[in-house]
């Protein structure tokens, strides 16, 4: 398994165990039941007093269903979230969240420490059993510069001459370029005599860092308040910037245009970037600027 060949989970199918939830036809369904168990209701309209409660059964069971379909998800590796992803990494990858910032008690106010994201340890544990071998592999490598520190955010591996392997760091903190003693302490634990080859010589660098910014005007349609909409827009391209935020990750003019396209918006005409932004493997590109306008209302 490798950063390239490792199964993107965002891209399977739900299970078919989570059900596809409809209010019309759970509905419908006690409205047969009713009907059938007295066939001498007749009554046809919302306003009859049995219609009012069929409705609200049939939330309730909406509900439910749904906090079922919650709590199948909270068991599945590319679902859960928080302590729940915890115990799956814990129990099935003998992977822990690691401390990022230990914070400070003592502080006042009193600082919490933080810990690596959902994502991350997600990544992680997908890679984990690259990590009962030494680092050959190209996916041993990248899990043992994740585990090197909390403060690596992605690494690739490039092998550009036999016994020769680059391993390049994407630092978590704001554009992704790495500091001198980030490198240092992953160079340091890849070489260590327990994970390095003995034929590899192994050299760490930081991410190369491709800027750009994101200009757009959205036209919308009539009737949907413009704040609304816009904040709407933003949340998405936002969304899918940070997603993209990965060495190799190229930003595509489709993934924005699909992210800024929120109901309410009749058309976008995205003026930068003119073109895709493609970013190689030891690349990442870095958004600098977001400038969204409203360009007024179409038909």
């Amino acid at each position: 398994m490798s950063q390239f060949s490792a199964i993107d989970l965002e891209k399977l199918p739900a299970p078919d165990v989570i059900e596809t939830l409809d209010f019309e036809t759970i509905f419908s369904a006690l409205l047969a039941e009713l009907t059938e168990a007295y066939p001498e209701f007749s009554a046809d309209v919302e306003s009859d007093p049995a219609y009012k409660i069929l409705q609200v059964s049939a939330y309730r069971e909406l509900m439910l269903r749904a906090e079922i379909n919650d709590r199948i998800k909270a068991l599945l590796l590319a679902y859960a979230r928080g302590a729940n992803l915890d115990h799956i990494v814990a129990s099935y990858y003998r992977l822990q969240r690691e401390i990022v910032s230990p914070g400070d008690e003592s502080a006042i106010p009193p600082v919490a420490p933080k810990y690596e994201d959902d994502d991350r340890l997600r990544y992680r544990s997908q890679l984990s059993y690259e990590g009962y071998s030494t680092a050959g592999p190209e996916g041993s490598y990248i899990f043992h510069a994740l585990a090197a520190s909390p403060l690596v955010k992605d690494a690739s591996v490039q092998s550009p001459t036999p016994g020769v392997v680059v391993v390049t760091v994407l630092s978590n903190d704001g554009a992704g370029i790495a500091s001198d003693a980030l490198l240092q302490t992953v160079n340091a634990h890849l070489n260590d005599k327990t994970i390095r080859p003995l034929t590899d010589q192994v050299l760490v660098q930081s991410a190369e860092v491709i800027p750009f910014t994101v200009e757009a005007e959205l036209i919308l349609f009539s009737g949907p308040d413009e704040s609304v909409v816009e904040q709407a827009a933003l949340i998405a391209l936002d969304d899918y910037l940070n997603a993209r935020h990965r060495l190799g990750h190229d930003i595509t003019l489709s993934g924005m245009y699909a992210a800024l396209h929120q109901p309410g918006v009749q058309q976008v005409n995205l003026l930068s970037p003119a073109q895709n932004i493609l970013v190689q493997r030891s690349q990442v590109a870095w958004n600098t600027e977001k400038k969204i306008t409203l360009g007024g209302r179409g038909e």
